[in-house]
């Protein structure tokens, strides 16, 4: 296959061009209530080539080997257009020229498990939560993704990586009279299909907890001192503070350039964030991005001063700073965008049990169920929380929404927790789909949060 792209880019008259091939397959095992909605496998494949040429940046994806000189030709072509209607030339960040292939250690590769026994796996999974009677529905589902990528350059790099994605959860309805909860339960991972297997507690609890939430008084709204849990303390990273670390979204901001300046005092000195996708083992972990860059890991805020922050080749020209190994697309399809692996607030000194008597009164918020930002300010949802009194847990509460400014929440980040857990099932929506985003952190004590409710 390296050849056969070599043959491609050997066609192209430009300053830079690479081409990246990609064979994909997906297995879909679906459940709704006991029905099984969905069962089947797919394989499809195809390109994306990318042109840089007279200072104009361009990529053209395509499907059959037939189609690529004229792609590359239509790429070219597309480069020198958008040049003329660019204020400034695309330049690229050097990089070392790599020749590597990379295949990830499994712990039982899903290509060599039948889909007979993905099935039983995840119908005995489905039927957990079903054995209870408040149960009316699950929305329940098996997602593996095998990516065959090959990169070349016309700079020498020549890459073949393999990315393995396994994962099974998703949606617990509980009903009581005219009163619904939703759980999430989600298992998986960048490690194998074992990682899935006897996880048999993950759907009982999760059964039980959506239960529970039928009895539980929602919120009443106000502003509370909070515990978030690693689930939720992920989520603030990831949507709230990450997105801004990536140079894309900021660069044609003069007033967010300002405010996300190198250097700048965001957080207490206690905070320190970083985005690590060579931590192995984890959701988020790859070798090498697609522009053939080898990811290593980003101090993004150290002592609550912003350290650094994700970058493409192009951005890190741009910003005059160095590459970080974060440009990611999300299949053959697309071209590569910055992207986020695993990111998460490093862990800090204090134990659970101290946090709750800092704490003393106020709110533990549990699992994150989704959000949306608007600028610097946000809006979560929790899957639950229980208040505290006196520094002690007491009853499970419900709706729990969270809303805040990025930069205050950050300045009211008191304490930070010595244990740290990473999500085992992600994703991310910007611009394209990327289902290898990985977030999580310790648990964190946050001053003055608003909380919506009754």
């Amino acid at each position: 296959m390296l050849e056969e792209l070599r043959l491609i880019l050997a066609k192209i008259d430009a300053d830079y061009a690479d081409i990246r091939y990609e064979k994909m397959r997906e297995t879909t095992i679906a459940f709704n209530g006991k029905e099984l909605s969905r069962i089947g496998s797919d394989t499809t494949d195809g390109y994306v080539v990318r042109v840089l040429k007279n200072g104009g940046l361009a990529s053209v994806a395509f499907t059959k080997f037939a189609d690529a000189e004229r792609a590359a030709k239509r790429a070219s072509e597309n480069a020198s257009l958008i040049f003329r209607n660019i204020k400034e030339p695309v330049k690229f960040a050097k990089t070392k020229v790599v020749n590597d292939i990379f295949i990830p250690a499994l712990n039982e590769d899903p290509r060599n498990i039948s889909i007979d026994e993905k099935l039983e796996q995840t119908r005995n999974y489905n039927n957990i939560p079903l054995q209870h009677k408040a149960i009316i529905m699950t929305n329940l589902w098996y997602q593996e993704v095998i990516r065959e990528k090959y990169f070349l350059s016309t700079e020498g790099s020549k890459i073949r990586e393999d990315l393995i994605t396994t994962q099974l959860g998703g949606m617990i309805t509980s009903k009581d009279g005219t009163l619904l909860q939703n759980v999430r339960a989600s298992i998986g991972g960048s490690t194998g299909f074992a990682k899935l297997r006897n996880r048999e507690e993950v759907f009982e609890q999760k059964a039980k907890l959506a239960v529970d939430l039928l009895r539980a008084k929602p919120v009443r709204s106000g502003v509370y001192n909070v515990i978030l849990n690693p689930s939720m303390a992920g989520l603030f990273t990831h949507e709230a503070f990450g997105h801004f670390s990536e140079a894309d979204l900021i660069e044609d901001s003069p007033t967010m350039r300002e405010k996300m300046r190198i250097g700048a005092q965001l957080g207490n000195d206690i905070l320190s964030i970083i985005d690590d996708p060579t931590v192995a083992g984890q959701l988020g972990f790859y070798k090498y991005d697609d522009e053939g860059v080898k990811a290593r890991p980003i101090t993004l805020l150290q002592n609550g001063v912003l350290a650094g922050r994700l970058h493409s080749r192009r951005t890190a020209a741009n910003f005059n700073e160095p590459l970080s190994g974060h440009c990611v697309a999300e299949d053959y399809r697309f071209a590569p965008i910055i992207r986020m692996g695993n990111i998460f607030i490093q862990p800090g000194t204090k134990r659970l049990n101290e946090l709750f008597a800092e704490l003393r009164d106020g709110l533990y918020i549990l699992d994150s169920k989704g959000g949306q930002t608007s600028g610097e300010n946000f809006t979560f949802g929790a899957q639950y929380a229980y208040s505290v009194k006196n520094g002690k847990q007491g009853e499970l509460v419900r709706d729990i929404n969270i809303s805040g400014n990025l930069y205050k929440t950050l300045k009211d980040i008191t304490a930070v927790g010595d244990d740290l857990m990473l999500c085992e099932s992600g994703g991310c929506g910007k611009g394209q789909i990327n289902i290898r985003s990985s977030h999580g952190g310790p648990h964190l004590l946050v001053k003055n949060v608003v909380i919506g409710g009754a």
